[in-house]
């Protein structure tokens, strides 16, 4: 049941979203970053890994150009997020998908699968145009939010 507007009318409560990759390093990051940014109203966000090490700074700089400030998000192990139930676990890489520990009730798992910007090769340019790239792709996800939540995976 939502909780009730200072009006009286009834606001749903915003839907819990744990954005799931394996460092917590790009793709999760620029997930959380992009539903802070364009979902709040609708959305409580959060970005975890299997196996976290950094944000990247990359990942930080496509942001930032594109007007989202990550650059105080910290990598994470899915594991801090016990305790704090999700009502969508959305994993957006392949290995996240096969590894993602499963708790009946913690809500409903969503795979979308990114290429990570991490193994871009070429010049300076070329690895950011991966990063935008990449960037550019889940915001188009997120902006689709929920509806995109509720479909089958890619």
């Amino acid at each position: 049941m939502g909780k009730e507007t200072e009006a009286g009318s009834p606001r749903e409560e915003r839907k819990k979203v744990l954005f799931l990759c394996t460092g917590n390093a790009c793709r999760s990051q620029m997930a959380e970053g992009w539903a802070r940014a364009l979902k709040s109203e609708e959305f409580e966000v959060f970005s975890a890994g299997v196996s976290p090490c950094y944000v990247h700074p990359k990942a930080i700089q496509v942001m930032q150009e594109a007007g989202v400030d990550i650059s105080g998000q910290y990598s994470k192990h899915v594991q801090e997020m016990d305790g704090i139930r999700v009502d969508y676990i959305v994993t957006l890489c392949d290995y996240a998908g096969k590894v993602c520990p499963y708790h009946p009730g913690l809500g409903k798992r969503v795979h979308r699968s990114f290429e990570d910007p991490v193994f871009a090769k070429g010049t300076e340019e070329e690895v950011l145009d991966r990063f935008r790239d990449v960037r550019d792709q889940i915001r188009r996800f997120v902006e689709g939010m929920p509806g995109n939540l509720d479909t089958p995976g890619e």
